[in-house]
């Protein structure tokens, strides 16, 4: 068994597995990743009797993250051929994935997953639930939204591009405090993922102003589960440098996470709602408790409250701990839909 990070020359010789595993995909959207998504993203696989037989992608995207940019991977396309499934191989990417990602200052990564219970045991958690809107013509003419106002609705053309994204990003900032951050190349390349399905990306005026941006899906079938993002710390540190606090807060206590070691460290938080987050190591004898990454990560994302992650195993909290802990403002408010 070998396991490498390809170089981006090689990740056409991927595609086999992927239409292998991930043949619900059509074949138009498979050209559509291959030509748009692998050109820049990350591969990493495991080779064995001279084939690729697992592999993971990581995706990359600007997120913005309590009004800053940050990168961040976006893991897809995990797969193992089927012969070859139950000996490890998943979890050999996601530790060589993972701990790269911390080498390259990355604070979160997040996945869409098949099935939570594959990626929980890699400390991910679920955060957060897609809310999808779509059109329901695909050709221009004037449209009600929820709130009752009288959109024209048009195909998104490229003269839309950077004021869509402009208005999107000025929306957003408004509502969340994770999102993905837009560009005009970003909805280039949306309008490209649903053109290689044959839908539409349809843009909403409402007095010469762009108010909204939403697919056109033939033959979309109503309803279903909700697709949900899961999230795992990489960067302990990086993450809680990026929360802010409701008031002065001091606090010390340990970290764990089996597969990035550097996080696993005695921290002192302190600050205020004026200040920030101010971030010290520390000696575990001062330790006032406990926390797992997964466990941090459910609080951090607004998932549980510190009453709830303080049931789960590996976490044990004094009582001014759970009182300290309380003074962080989670992420809880976040955004991540059209992302592949």
């Amino acid at each position: 068994m070998k396991i490498r990070k390809l170089d981006i020359a090689e990740h056409r010789k991927t595609r086999p597995l992927y239409e292998e595993v991930f043949n619900e995909d059509s074949q138009g959207f498979v050209d559509y990743y291959y030509t748009e998504k692998a050109r820049d993203n990350q591969i990493y696989v495991i080779e064995e009797d001279e084939d690729i037989q697992a592999m993971l992608h990581l995706n990359p995207y600007e997120l913005m993250v309590n009004g800053s940019k940050k990168d961040a991977d976006y893991i897809v396309a995990a797969a193992t051929r089927e012969s070859y499934r139950r000996r490890g191989y998943m979890g050999e990417l996601l530790g060589k994935a993972l701990r790269d990602m911390y080498a390259a200052d990355r604070s979160f990564t997040f996945l869409m997953p098949a099935a939570e219970a594959i990626y929980t045991p890699y400390d991910f958690r679920t955060v957060y639930e897609q809310k999808r809107k779509s059109c329901p013509k695909g050709t221009a003419g004037d449209l009600e939204l929820e709130d009752g106002r009288v959109c024209q609705v048009s195909p998104v053309t490229e003269s839309d591009m950077e004021e869509l994204a402009e208005a999107a990003n000025q929306e957003l900032s408004a509502l969340y405090q994770v999102y993905a951050y837009r560009s005009g190349d970003y909805y280039r390349r949306l309008q490209k993922e649903y053109e290689a399905d044959g839908a539409k990306l349809m843009v909403y005026r409402s007095k010469d102003a762009i108010v909204d941006c939403r697919p056109y899906i033939p033959d979309e079938q109503p309803g279903g589960e909700a697709p949900k993002i899961m999230v795992r710390i990489v960067d302990v540190r990086r993450i809680l440098m990026s929360v802010r606090l409701k008031t002065l807060a001091a606090v010390c206590f340990r970290i764990t996470d089996p597969v990035i070691e550097e996080n696993n460290r005695c921290v002192v938080i302190t600050g205020t709602e004026f200040s920030g987050v101010m971030l010290m190591d520390s000696k575990p004898e001062n330790s006032e408790g406990t926390v797992t990454i997964s466990a941090l990560a459910e609080f951090i994302f607004g998932a549980k409250t510190v009453d709830e992650i303080c049931m789960e195993d590996g976490v044990e909290m004094t009582d001014r701990m759970r009182a300290e802990l309380e003074k962080i403002v989670p992420l809880s408010r976040i955004y991540l839909n059209e992302v592949v």
